[in-house]
């Protein structure tokens, strides 16, 4: 009676099974098969030496099914896992092993940890866990108590204008679309403009319900510097309106799903339109969202309106800049945007040596120098402007600039195109020079000489 035997093999054994017997059998070159396998001659000679004597188990690593040099040792992961099993049984790996390494002088890589933990039932691989589920959540009551807002990049002009995002403010009480902005990127500037647009429209809601976004909250745990919050935070915080982040896109399901309504409508609204810029889009909004308010918004539970009024002693535009503190230099200087910003000589500017001036950056690329708010004239000395060094970009604002970029370098080689002829003649007139020179200077060293 014949028995089968099974021989398990990895992919790159198969590999070389192939061409081990095409060299065993002699239909290819020992020093060509050695090149293709990225092993010396030597090695392929004993390689194919084995396989006569043993087959293609010959070909199996002497290492497979044997226990790795460098394991766990039996006492310490018995060890390991008594104290797991007693003190830190619902630990992470990462966790459990910085305990076991602080309070019981035991170092265990956290990969090791993680597959004792499974070994030990102390931990389930995150492929095995159950899929979470997303429970509804009920809508608010009132109309203006939760915002939604995200900005959804789309081809929304198709092909009749660069790609751009669209930044759609969504009411969680009644899913009516209250601001839709297009611009070039998500930035903090197209937010302010945005935001700027719903307060004078509709008033302060209570709360504006976004991601987790740079732009809305500081995600380096680490980070120590600055004022630990963001621009777009700060507003909200001097308006009294609330910033909330959803953990998941599923939280702030009523935007997300607008963006798949806005997608199909307005792109072929837009189409139909025959609306091919960023400013005609967003001129023709207005028309658009009273439509889409019509057919898809719904009732609130409770008709009380959660807007408040923007108050007197608000000013918006001051409110939605940019703010940064900058420290007045001896020399009557300040630093900003790679810029040198020089204050006129005066008493009350020497004053304000050492100290520090907010300076505000409106979205129209307004510059203000204000001390105690009083804004200061200023000149700029814009030579550190000369070299660009590496901008710091989110990721969602990378298309927009490298689009921008592509267009710069474009501009720059079309100049460096016409620039030869002039750099022809700088060139020929190098040359003479340099004849002149070197006439003189043979005439020099005769005269030199005849003396």
């Amino acid at each position: 009676m014949r028995y089968a035997a099974w021989v398990t093999m990895s992919m790159r054994e198969l590999d070389r099974l192939k061409y081990i017997q095409a060299v065993v059998d002699g239909d290819l070159y020992p020093r060509i098969a050695a090149e293709r396998l990225g092993v010396s001659t030597r090695q392929l000679r004993r390689i194919a030496q084995r396989y006569r004597a043993e087959g293609p188990t010959g070909l199996i690593s002497r290492h497979c099914s044997r226990p790795s040099n460098n394991r766990l040792d039996a006492s310490l992961e018995a060890q390991v896992v008594k104290i797991l099993r007693d003190s830190y049984a619902d630990f992470g790996p990462t966790l459990a092993a910085e305990k076991l390494q602080q309070r019981h002088g035991i170092t265990v890589a956290k990969e090791t940890l993680r597959r004792v933990q499974i070994d030990a039932g102390l931990w389930l691989p995150r492929k095995l866990r159950p899929p979470k589920i997303q429970q509804p959540r009920a809508r608010r009551a009132c109309f203006g108590e939760l915002i939604q807002i995200d900005g959804c990049e789309h081809r929304w002009l198709e092909n009749r204008a660069p790609i751009c995002i669209a930044l759609v403010y969504v009411d969680d009480a009644t899913s009516r679309l209250m601001v839709v902005r297009f611009a070039g990127s998500e930035s903090t500037f197209a937010y302010f403009e945005a935001t700027l647009e719903y307060l004078k429209s509709f008033g302060k809601p209570l709360a504006f319900y976004s991601d987790k976004a740079s732009i809305f909250r500081i995600n380096q745990p680490g980070a120590v510097t600055g004022p630990g919050y963001t621009q777009f935070g700060r507003a909200l915080y001097e308006l009294n309106i609330d910033g909330i982040c959803a953990n998941t896109a599923a939280a702030k399901g009523r935007v997300e799903r607008a963006h798949l309504t806005l997608q199909d409508r307005l792109v072929k609204e837009l189409r139909l339109e025959g609306i091919s810029s960023v400013e005609a889009a967003n001129a023709f909004m207005p028309s658009f969202i009273n439509d889409y308010n019509k057919r898809f918004a719904k009732e609130p539970r409770n008709t009380h309106n959660a807007h408040r009024a923007v108050r007197s002693d608000e000013d918006l535009d001051s409110i939605f800049s940019w703010r940064e503190l900058r420290k007045v230099t001896k020399a009557l200087t300040l630093h900003y945007e790679r810029k040198l910003y020089l204050l006129a000589d005066t008493a009350i500017n020497r004053s304000l040596i050492g100290k520090y001036l907010e300076v505000f950056q409106f979205p129209d690329g307004r510059i203000e120098i204000r001390a105690a708010g009083v804004s200061l004239p200023y000149s700029i000395y814009d030579k550190l402007g000369a070299v660009d060094q590496g901008a710091i970009v989110d990721s969602k604002r990378l298309g927009h600039v490298l689009q921008i970029s592509q267009d710069v370098q474009s501009k720059r080689d079309s100049r460096a195109v016409r620039a030869p002829s002039t750099a022809h003649r700088a060139d020929g007139q190098c040359r003479a020079s340099i004849r002149v020179a070197n006439s003189l200077k043979g005439s020099l060293s005769s005269f030199l000489a005849w003396i």
